[in-house]
């Protein structure tokens, strides 16, 4: 069942980036802040590396693989991504054994083709049923636009994927692994007696980014995936479809700016309070308050609000006897594009189970009328 509430009217949008696909996403509380195009495929480019990281951050979290575990540095490693590729490497010695924390390393640090590869391998035997595990992962994390050939980025194979699906994929990394994630802003590593600083083209140029990385495609341009904290708020965001470095670190610092520029957090509901009313069946009252779990923090624009719509959703009618605190549904904030922020829902007070003409009553009810919500 669902219910509607006033929500405020429209703003002007206060965010302009050339970037012709952008996404801005206030993970804490869910907010989408910004969307251009954000369903529009691209392809990523070595920026793949991310989810080839993601795929190993999950395998580690649940002990289906190990940080010391030795990989074999297969010859098809080595010529596709070492040294003899000329690519982006982080010099695997050929037929060497290597522990699956030092890839990491190389993979995000050196942005190594080689580590990816010897990964992929040592995971499920070929990059191919490796590429299959990292499109499942999308899936299960809602990157539905997403697929994966190969766990480099490598043109001869391809990848898609949207900037949506990107801020879910850094959003996830962040949420899930705050352990690994600080693995992205390593500033140098040495593999083979090879020191090298890293890689990503957003390190440095960004004030307080501390991941995740950059992809380039001959036909699609320049995409990025930054993620930055300042003063204790976290901001992730997605470009693509730039036509150079240069553009894409300006988009990137457009996007991010504005959401400290032109957006502050706002309560709009604070725990407790109630949002609306739920139906109760068979119970001494035909409804419980339905009240926000914790503060419904939502980023708003200073100078106004965002154009949105509330709306309460619940399975109903509740069941009595109803204990208050019992879970019972969420509030979702509906913007231009679609949900931006969900709020756990719960009950504000007990509703006793009523008597036999109580429930006879609601019973007539439900088969005359049905239940109205």
């Amino acid at each position: 069942m669902s219910a509607a509430t006033p929500g405020p009217a429209s703003a002007v949008e206060s965010i302009v980036t050339k970037a012709p696909k952008a996404f801005l996403l206030e993970p804490e509380s869910g907010t989408v802040l910004y969307s251009k195009a954000p369903d529009e495929p691209f392809t990523p480019g070595s920026l793949v590396k991310v989810m080839t990281a993601a795929t190993i951050f999950k395998l580690l979290k649940e002990g289906e693989a190990q940080p010391d575990q030795l990989c074999n540095v297969s010859e098809h490693a080595w010529r596709t991504g070492g040294a003899p590729s000329r690519k982006s490497t982080m010099f695997a010695a050929i037929k060497s054994d290597i522990a699956i924390e030092d890839l990491l390393k190389g993979l995000l640090v050196h942005n190594a083709n080689d580590a990816a590869i010897v990964l992929a391998e040592c995971i499920d035997g070929s990059e191919e049923a490796f590429a299959q595990r990292m499109t499942d992962l999308a899936a299960s994390l809602g990157m539905t636009a997403s697929t994966f050939s190969n766990a480099t980025g490598y043109d001869e194979a391809p990848n898609s994927t949207t900037v949506r699906d990107q801020a879910r994929l850094a959003e996830y990394i962040v949420e899930q692994h705050p352990d690994l994630y600080d693995l992205f802003s390593i500033p140098e590593f040495t593999w083979n007696k090879i020191y090298q600083r890293n890689k990503n083209p957003l390190l440095g140029e960004i004030r307080n980014l501390d991941g995740l990385g950059g992809g380039n495609h001959p036909e699609d341009g320049f995409s990025g995936l930054a993620s930055v904290d300042r003063n204790g708020r976290r901001i992730i965001a997605a470009v693509a479809g730039l036509n150079s470095d240069k553009h894409r670190l300006q988009s990137l610092n457009e996007v991010i700016g504005g959401a400290w520029e032109f957006y502050a957090i706002k309560t709009i509901y604070p725990a407790g309070e109630k949002i609306a009313d739920g139906r109760v069946f068979g119970g001494v009252a035909g409804t419980v308050p339905l009240v926000a779990k914790t503060d419904v923090n939502v980023l708003l624009a200073r100078g106004g609000s965002l154009d949105y719509r509330l709306r309460v959703v619940y399975d109903g009618p509740l069941q009595a006897p109803v204990n208050k605190g019992t879970p019972a549904g969420e509030l979702r904030v509906i913007g231009k594009e679609g949900v931006v922020y969900r709020a756990p829902l719960v009950t504000g007070a007990d509703v006793p189970e009523g008597t036999l003409m109580n429930r006879a009553m609601d019973g007539l009810q439900e088969l005359l009328f049905g239940w109205i919500g």
